[in-house]
């Protein structure tokens, strides 16, 4: 059946109207929302319309911010062994993971881990001397360690951040083959002026006074900072003990306290440390937010190191790394390989229960 041209137009008409009325009804649908949503009422019952109340009045109680309390501390854990962010330094008694650990398994990393509490300083190495990460880095020029399960180590990271240790990491400052290699203007030159000059290890060192160096260890304090730890520890922070084979020409105890300086200042906060591993206890540690490290020290030495520190709060701020359970250490900051907890913590399990 063929529809005539009259009745086409006439249909065409209809629908017209029918999607006009249709329009309109949307329309006034959405503006009858918009003008009744200032007279809608909602309660715990539910939502009702109340027309009687004007558009501007306010219902309830406008919400404030509340008044910062600045004096609020911030605890990782309750107990004795708390390490405290905001007041002053308090002595470190925990453990590390060094390169030699990170080699091995990751699993018996974790099972030691377990059996500490939160709170707990964990120091992990991060950058050896031969310059390379340990971890997965994103500065510019940085080289990944070849030795190192890069990826391992990053869940690692993620790990004890997660059981609520208190993170240290360690990386090695003035000893760096690898950006040595790339800056050789900023190392420190064998006596022939040949090239840089090498130790025993087959690393560069490089000159604590140069601005790029100083530039390129605040870039990985920086880095580490971002990456939630709560301290630093700047490794082979000094001058190489060959003071013959190189060229400086500069006093090397000024130039070591100027760069310690430097990066205390532009580095270190509230709740973030920044410590140096120095030759000796009369390292010229900054004020502030700061830890002398030491290794290689005997159990019968070391009131005899810590008498020669130069700095207030030595039981806080002096720190030892020892492979030993002596408790000469445990009058100043001490840490030990991670590997020792299962016998330590047992020990200190028993003294409590004694107590």
């Amino acid at each position: 059946m063929r529809m005539t041209y009259k009745t086409r137009r006439s249909l065409q008409r209809v629908m017209m109207v029918l999607l006009s009325v249709a329009l309109v009804a949307i329309l006034f649908g959405f503006c009858w929302n918009v003008w009744v949503e200032r007279y809608v009422v909602y309660t715990r019952e539910g939502a009702t319309l109340d027309f009687s109340r004007s558009p501007l009045d306010t219902v309830g109680v406008v919400a404030t911010p509340p008044k910062a309390d600045e004096n609020v501390s911030i605890f990782f854990n309750e107990g004795s062994d708390a390490v405290e962010l905001t007041t002053e330094l308090t002595a470190l008694n925990g453990y590390y993971i060094d390169y030699d650990a990170l080699k091995g398994s990751m699993d018996d990393i974790k099972t030691d881990l377990n059996r500490l509490k939160a709170g707990t300083p964990i120091m992990i190495e991060l950058k050896g001397g031969y310059g390379s990460f340990y971890y997965t880095s994103k500065l510019t020029g940085a080289v990944s360690s070849a030795s190192v399960n890069v990826a391992a180590v990053d869940e690692l990271i993620q790990y004890i951040r997660s059981k609520g240790f208190y993170m240290i990491a360690k990386v090695s400052a003035f000893r760096d083959y690898e950006f040595g290699n790339r800056n050789v203007s900023s190392g420190l030159y064998m006596k022939s002026r040949a090239g840089l000059w090498m130790d025993s290890g087959g690393c560069f060192w490089m000159d604590p006074t140069s601005a790029n160096t100083l530039g390129w260890v605040t870039s990985i304090v920086n880095e580490v900072k971002d990456m939630g730890f709560n301290e630093i520890v700047l490794d082979n922070f000094r001058f190489p003990a060959e003071t013959d084979k190189y060229i400086f020409s500069g006093n090397m105890d000024e130039a070591i306290s100027a760069a310690a300086q430097t990066l205390a200042a532009s580095c270190s906060s509230d709740t973030y440390v920044v410590s140096f591993c120095g030759a000796t206890p009369a390292f010229p540690l900054p004020e502030g937010r700061t830890r002398l490290y030491l290794s290689d020290v005997g159990a019968q030495d070391v009131a005899a190191r810590a008498s020669q520190a130069t700095f207030e709060n030595v039981e806080a701020r002096l720190v030892f790394l020892c492979d030993t359970n002596d408790t000469r250490f445990d009058a100043y900051g001490v840490l030990r390989p991670l590997a020792v907890s299962e016998g330590l913590e047992a020990q200190k399990a028993d003294m409590e229960g004694q107590g």
